[in-house]
């Protein structure tokens, strides 16, 4: 059987450009890119907390250090600077495969700073 599941998350990111005349994509500081193993040209999906839109779009690198979130092109549609967003990537997984995957999950704070790094996601309480 094969699974897609979540590879890795940039959560509480904030968005820093938003670039309507740009070709496209979601450029990301790169140190960011490899810190959560997301491929420049991989599919990225885009969750804005701040107004609930949601789509696709891939990736690609911003300079190293620079803390960029620039969302591009017709996506610029969906997100303004200064919107919180989480950033997913996903891939296929073999049930073999399953029982050793840990998703990647990098935490942001409000310059895009590396507040935490994690393989697990808290259980939900009610």
């Amino acid at each position: 059987m094969h699974c897609t599941m979540l590879k890795a998350k940039l959560h509480q990111a904030r968005v820093t450009h938003a670039e309507l005349e740009y070709e496209g994509s979601c450029a990301i500081d790169s140190e960011l890119l490899d810190m959560a193993g997301i491929r420049e040209y991989e599919q990225i999906q885009i969750y804005n907390i701040t107004n609930g839109n949601r789509f696709t779009t891939y990736a690609i690198r911003a300079e190293h250090g620079s803390r960029i979130i620039s969302v591009n092109g017709a996506a610029a549609h969906q997100a303004s600077p200064g919107d919180r967003v989480i950033i997913c990537a996903y891939a296929g997984y073999e049930t073999a495969e399953l029982a050793k995957h840990e998703p990647v999950l990098v935490y942001l704070g409000e310059g895009n700073e590396v507040i935490r790094r994690s393989n697990a996601i808290p259980v939900q309480a009610a």
